[in-house]
This record gives C-alpha cells, structure tokens and sequence, in this order.
C-alpha cells in the first residue's frame, strides 16, 4: 500500500502545470511547456523524434524519479505509436535520411524497459531493440549510397537528392549508427570507420577556410538537374552557396554525439576531434558579441536585409545546438575548456533572447526558421540564396519549433550538469 501511494504522489506532482524543481530547470520546464505538442500522438518524423529524445535524455539524467513523469510517457507512446509489439514499423517511409533520426529515443525506451521487464518477468522491450536493429540494417544494407569518387559509400540525403550530402544528413543517419554500434556491436572497427567517412568526406567538401564555416549540403554531381543551386566549377564545386545556421547545429551536434561513443582506440577518432574543434573555432567567431547567439545566415548580422525585404535575424534552433556542442564537448574533453565563456554566454543568450514566460508560467521558445532545404528540380525557388534562406516560401519564422525545443532542452541538460 504504501508503495502504491508513493507512486500515485509522483505522478501527481508530474501532472502539476510546472513541479518545484522545474522552476529552477529549464530543461523540465521547456519539457513541461512544450514536449506534449511534439510528441504525444504524432507521426514518425525526425522533429517529434527529436523532441522526444531530448525528454528521454531529461529522464535519464534526473534518474528514476522522472521517469514517471509525463514526459516518459509522451515519448514511450511517441514511439509506440509507430512500431507494433513485434517491433516491426507500421508506416515507415523509405529514401529519406531524415526517418532514421527518430530511432534514437529507442535506445533509452529499451534500456528502461528492459530493466521494468527484469523486474516484472515481462517482454516489453523486445520491441524497441528489433525496431533498432532493423533501422541499422535497413541504412547500411540498403539506404542509397554515393558510387563513385572519395565519397564512395557515403549516404544521399535523400533518393530525391541523387549524389547530395548535406550536413543535416550527419546528425540524422550518422549519429544514430554510431549509437547502434555503441549499444550493441561496439568493437565493429569497420562499421565506425562507416560511420567516421560520412563526417570526413561533408568536412573535406564543405568547408570554407576563409569564413571557417561549412556550406550547407554538396553534391557529388553538380550537373544532375537536381543539384541546379550547386556551384559548378571551383572553389568549393558542388556545394551550395550559403552558411545556413541549423545546418552546421546539425553537423556539429553530430560529431559531439558520436565521438561521444566513437571507441577512442579507432584510428578515425582524431581526425573527427580535430573536425569538431575546427567547427567549434569558426562559430566562435560568428557568434554575435552582444547577444551571444547566432544568426540564421552565419555570415551575417542584421545589416543585411533580403530583397523582400526581411533582415537576417538572431535564430533559436542553431543557437540551441551550437550551445548544445560546446557544452557537451567541453565536458567531454573534446572541447578545450577555453570554449567555456562561448557557451556560457550563448547560454545566457538564449534565455535572454528567444525564452518568453506565459501567465501560467509556461514558457515559449522564439524566433526559428520553419524549415530549409535545396531543391529538388521541381522546385527552383530552394535555390540557396540569401534571399531564399530569409525569403522562401517555406522558410518562415515561427515560434515553440520543435527543432528549437529538442535542442534547447538539451542544451539545458548540459548547463545544469555542470551547475
């Protein structure tokens, strides 16, 4: 009796508009303000996946106590909403990279599961780990791979986007293998030198010496119809024409996630930690001084303004990530400590900036970019521009983006460990 009222006293105080404790912690009251929209009910899609992996990390960190928190639910149905007990998916679209990325809340629903399963002489887990396997095998096995040239075996981004890496692709694809193989083939030393050839070849071809920031996407064969924004000849052949603020957030987060499992003895491992603090250089130098965040065109401030006439402006779902990297990648010790004034104060700019209070007391996470992308041929107007980064039809400025709250909850979860 007395465990059943203990438990029904947990679940009470998570049913709270906002419990004690997450009046002090971002991450629970982002969680609690905003994870039921992205989660709860939602189809299989990289954003809802995102968001419900940042809740599962708040869990994990907070340890057993959260666990019966609104926000485990949220993710556990999140994700039982599109695999069947036998851990088959019910509707997984595949050629695109971006489907991968939801299976990373798998690993911790497994890992919890299984420990209640132990418990209980239950078989609720088994689910989530054939779900994961299968994911594996469907992206290395039979995902669309680049044929030719140094970036043979590298993925596309998407079969619509032939011969086309783009660094969103790293974090989607790349950083969910990386965390199969930790969790379940560790010692795999040909599956991590697959993993480390996606980052090196995006590095090779995207980056910019002179700026010290990484295009967008690269195509492996500018002349396709579909890689029309890529530029044909040299410098930089084959890659599109602007430093987008979330797609480097996506490469950069990547590369602290996986090296953050990667087996150090690897002989890849360097190269990917001297790529990591070569990203974490260049945006220290485009972080704004006064705010401490980051523009949504990299290169940019506010002077400059579109032909529609929006200007460039200070973007919360790349500042979320960039503050993400730093932070995770100074506590790992793949960042120099030296980075820590950086992060703190894109910390504090991102509360400062973009975080907003309700009457209730919720909070709201402002001014994103909707979405962006790069063609393909039937639609021109994804052209790469400045003017299409700041213009497109479907690049708009939104508020509470779950691209912006996953990572911003993250982004929390690392601040507050070290606080």
């Amino acid at each position: 009796m007395k465990t059943f009222v203990c438990a029904v006293c947990l679940l009470l105080t998570a049913c709270c508009t906002l419990s004690t404790h997450a009046q002090t912690r971002y991450s629970q009251r982002m969680a609690e303000s905003q994870g039921k929209q992205w989660t709860h009910g939602k189809s299989w899609d990289y954003v809802n996946g995102l968001v419900a992996k940042s809740l599962l990390n708040l869990c994990e960190q907070y340890q057993y106590a959260d666990w019966t928190a609104n926000y485990y639910q949220w993710a556990k149905e999140y994700a039982d909403n599109a695999i069947n007990p036998d851990g088959t998916f019910k509707n997984f679209k595949k050629g695109n990279i971006d489907n991968i990325n939801s299976g990373k809340v798998l690993f911790a629903l497994y890992r919890h599961e299984k420990a209640l399963d132990e418990q209980n002489g239950t078989h609720n887990a088994d689910r989530y780990k054939k779900a994961a396997d299968w994911l594996r095998n469907y992206l290395v096995n039979d995902y669309s791979r680049i044929q030719t040239g140094d970036a043979k075996g590298c993925f596309f981004h998407k079969d619509i986007y032939p011969g086309q890496m783009w660094l969103d692709g790293l974090y989607m694809g790349a950083a969910f293998y990386a965390e199969w193989q930790a969790n379940f083939d560790p010692n795999n030393t040909k599956a991590w030198t697959d993993i480390a050839h996606q980052f090196k070849t995006i590095a090779h071809h995207t980056y910019d010496a002179g700026k010290q920031l990484y295009y967008h996407a690269w195509s492996a064969n500018p002349e396709d119809a579909n890689s029309f924004w890529a530029n044909k000849a040299e410098p930089h052949k084959g890659c599109s024409k602007e430093f987008w603020g979330r797609g480097m957030g996506w490469y950069f987060a990547a590369l602290v996630d996986v090296l953050e499992v990667m087996p150090q003895s690897h002989p890849d491992c360097n190269e990917l930690k001297t790529i990591v603090n070569t990203v974490a250089k260049g945006l220290a130098r485009w972080q704004d001084r006064e705010s401490g965040v980051w523009y949504q065109l990299l290169q940019y401030d506010d002077s400059f303004v579109s032909r529609c006439g929006i200007a460039n402006y200070l973007e919360s779902s790349a500042s979320s990530m960039f503050t993400y990297a730093y932070l995770k990648g100074i506590r790992l010790g793949i960042l120099p400590e030296s980075y820590k004034d950086v992060a703190e104060k894109a910390y504090q700019g991102l509360l400062k900036t973009f975080v907003t209070t309700n009457e209730d007391g919720t909070i709201n996470l402002n001014q994103s970019c909707r979405s962006a992308g790069l063609g393909p041929a039937k639609d021109p107007s994804r052209d790469g521009t400045p003017d299409y980064y700041l213009c497109g039809k479907d690049v708009t400025i939104v508020n509470n983006e779950g691209k912006a709250i996953g990572p911003f909850i993250m982004a929390c979860l690392e601040y507050e460990l070290v606080k």
